[in-house]
Order: C-alpha cells, then structure tokens, then sequence
C-alpha cells in the first residue's frame, strides 16, 4: 500500500494533542510508520456555525426585487437591487400600473379604498436612477383589522391562514398578513421598472388581459396578439379587449357579487418584440421561469404556455412550428404554437402565456371550518375582498413576466453577447442611442 490517510482516531491513548485534535500525539505515529505505510494528519477545525437564511421574499437573479409588507401594517412595498444606472424614473412612471392594481377601482373590485400613492425612498437623483437599491413604500390608509376579529382563531377555508401556522406556529391575522394580495403592490412597482428597462433597451412590450371568466370563454383569435393595445385592454373595467365579451363577463360578475360569492377565470399575457436568446438551459428555461413567477402570484392555479395542454390533442405534423426566411432575411416560423419559445430559449417570436386564478378564498357566505383549538364551527368572513381577482391581476401578471424578461435579458447580455458573437447566427440587442432612450450622457 502506498499511502493511508488518517481520518478517525484508532489508538488508544491517555495523552491529548490538542492542535490536531485527535486522541494522540502526532509523534506517537512515527514508530508506526515504515516504507510501505504513511500517515497525514488532517486539523480538524472548530465546528462552524449554522447560519439559516430567510427565504421566499426575494426573486431574480441579477434584477433582484425583494418585497416586504402585510395587509394592515404600516404599508407595503419593495427594494430593487441591481437596476441600471442613469435610467429616467418618477413615482408616476409605478403609478400609472399602481393604480390598475389598486382596490375601490368599480362595483366588481373590492371596495377598499386606499390610493396607493407610491413614493421612492433611495436609488434616484434628481429623477435619474443611480445603480444603488431602489426602495418605493406605498402607505395603508384604510385599514380595518377589526373586521378580522373573528378570524383572529378560526381559519378561512383556502385561504393561507392555517398553512402560515402550520409552518410558523404564528401569524398576522389582519387582512391575511403578508398572504394577502397587497404584497404585489411591491411586485407591481418593480415590474413598472422592468417594463420601462424592456420598452427603452429592446422596443419589448409586455400586456395582459382578461380571457376568461368562470363560464365566459373569449374564443381564440377574437383578439389579434399581433396588434392589441392597452387602450384596447384598459376599455372596460374587466380588462377585456373585446366589448362583447367584456359585458358578458362584467355580467358574470355582478351575479356572483350579489349573492356574497366568487368566481375566478383565466388571464392571457403576451411579450411582443423579445430579444433572441432569453432561457438558460436546462434548469432554468425560459418557460419555467415564466412559470414559476407567475404561480407565485395569489390565487394563481395554472400555468400554460403556446399551444399548451390543447397541443395534446394534435399530431406532431399539426403541431411543429415551420422555419422560413421572412423578405428581411430573418429566420421566423409560419405558426406560434411553441408559444416564442423553444428549448427553453426565447425565438423571437411573440411569447404568449395564459394563468389561472381559482375563485377568492374569501367569501360572505357561510362556511364550515374549524379553529386554532380543533373545534368545528360555522364562519361568515367578514373584510373586503374581490368577487373575481382577474382584472386586478391584470397588472400583477404583466409586472411578473417583465421581471423575468428584464432579468434574462440582463444575463443574456452578461453572457452571450460579452464577447464578440457570431454574427452569421446571433442577432444582438440593438442598443439606442443615449438620446433615443432617454438616458443621460455621463
């Protein structure tokens, strides 16, 4: 045998060598040693401490965003880690997807008033961000967390709050603390950022709407994924492109809304002009971080993308997306049935998504459930809650796939395009000029 290393002690010994740790000295091994045998002593270090951190509050990679906040607390909001400096940006360019976002917007959206006014606390100068964390707070001004005295010991069926204490042993009973679909309000800031980084750097668009609501299906090819607008989307107030299926739908709504009940629906999400590119393979392809962002919204229950589960009907001559040469000598496909997306990489192509939301767990209606001490009992939840969450989730969706795109945008950069690419098969982001992006000159 040529060598052996010591790795636990096997002598027994009455002396301590305190520097190796072992239950000898590291002379006693020279009379054991000979030509065919050789001993190593490894130092065994001092135990290392246990560090755990918090997780699940934090989401991105290089465009990090961190929310903080609960329902009736003080307020809501979110630090922005990683944005570029010397980007124009206001409180009104989060404002304007705030206040899609924000409740008491029409009779089919809670009644809760609060103006959620943003404000930015660090990481601008003089309206130009300056590469450090930017911090936005949003205040709660209408809080009433007497309405959940009741649940103060019983919890509400589907909601989170016997989860949170099945995990925490603890938790926020007012509005559903931080369960509670005000957290997006600091999703909604970020991805308003997000969307303007897309918009200025790629000509990237990103825009949702309302596609379904419970039995009200919007037929496909109704709306043009290709030319719908915001103005288009933001018509009515249940978000959806098409009048005819707006009203049937706002319809669905007020029938539900009386009886003290709730129905949920299905929101589509597009991203038009997206860079080449975007995905890392094989972890984390585009769709999936696409996926996990957008189930990580409340009340959110479904996730498809393309063609999706209606694919699974077709035969793979039905379904394969063709390659042509468009009159630009672009590479692109006759259909979109991969959704923009192949191999977990973006192809250019517009992106296209659909999420579903179940029905708001609360509801003012009367319902069994049990409490903290395992006694059954009937509830009536009290509090303001959304009868169908779509048209307020519609902003919440939008700020999710841009955090996702701005974020592999930035990477794709860091990566693929740092060096020199090649040309004869990459196509790099056309970077505008200072003027045109409205950046300031260093």
């Amino acid at each position: 045998m040529a060598s052996s290393t010591l790795s636990t002690p096997f002598l027994k010994a009455t002396r301590t060598d305190r520097g190796s740790g072992l239950g000898f000295q590291a002379s006693d091994l020279i009379r054991f040693s000979s030509p065919n045998l050789k001993f190593s002593i490894q130092r065994i270090s001092a135990p290392r401490k246990l560090e755990v951190q918090a997780a699940g509050n934090t989401f991105g990679t290089v465009f990090r965003v961190t929310t903080f906040g609960e329902s009736h607390g003080g307020g809501v909001g979110c630090i922005i880690d990683g944005c570029p400096p010397r980007i124009p940006l206001s409180e009104a360019d989060m404002q304007f997807d705030l206040d899609r976002r924000r409740p008491g917007q029409s009779r089919i959206s809670t009644p809760r008033k609060e103006t959620d006014t943003c404000r930015i606390y660090s990481g601008v100068y003089e309206g130009i961000t300056t590469g450090a964390p930017i911090q936005v707070m949003v205040p709660n001004t209408d809080q009433r967390g007497h309405d959940y005295k009741e649940m103060s010991m019983a919890y509400r069926p589907s909601h989170a709050d016997a989860t949170y204490d099945f995990k925490y042993g603890v938790r926020s009973i007012e509005g559903g603390g931080r369960s509670s679909a005000r957290e997006t309000i600091g999703r909604v800031i970020s991805g308003a950022i997000a969307k303007k980084i897309l918009k200025m750097l790629s000509g990237t668009e990103v825009l949702a709407y309302v596609s379904q609501v419970h039995k009200v299906v919007l037929p496909v090819g109704v709306v043009d994924n290709e030319t719908v607008t915001l103005d288009q989307v933001e018509s009515n107030m249940v978000r959806c492109p098409d009048p005819e299926y707006a009203e049937k739908m706002i319809k669905a709504i007020d029938e539900v809304r009386v009886r003290g009940d709730s129905i949920g629906g299905v929101l589509t999400c597009i991203a038009r002009n997206v860079p080449r590119g975007l995905g890392s393979p094989v972890f984390d392809k585009l769709e999936a971080e696409l996926a996990k962002a957008c189930l990580s919204l409340p009340a959110s229950k479904g996730f498809e993308f393309g063609s999706g589960f209606a694919g699974t009907f077709m035969m793979g001559s039905e379904h394969n997306d063709e390659f042509y040469v468009n009159d630009h000598k672009k590479i692109r496909t006759r259909t979109n049935r991969s959704g923009g997306i192949q191999g977990g990489i973006s192809n250019g192509e517009i992106i296209n998504m659909r999420v579903a939301f179940k029905p708001t767990a609360t509801i003012s209606r009367k319902q069994h459930t049990v409490t903290r001490e395992k006694d059954e009992i009937e509830l009536i939840a009290r509090g303001r809650h959304d009868p169908c969450v779509l048209p307020r989730a519609v902003p919440m969706v939008e700020a999710m796939v841009a955090l996702v795109l701005v974020d592999q945008l930035m990477l794709q950069r860091a990566q693929g395009e740092l060096f020199p690419i090649n040309s004869a098969l990459q196509q790099p982001v056309e970077l505008p000029s200072l003027e045109a992006a409205g950046l300031q000159p260093i």
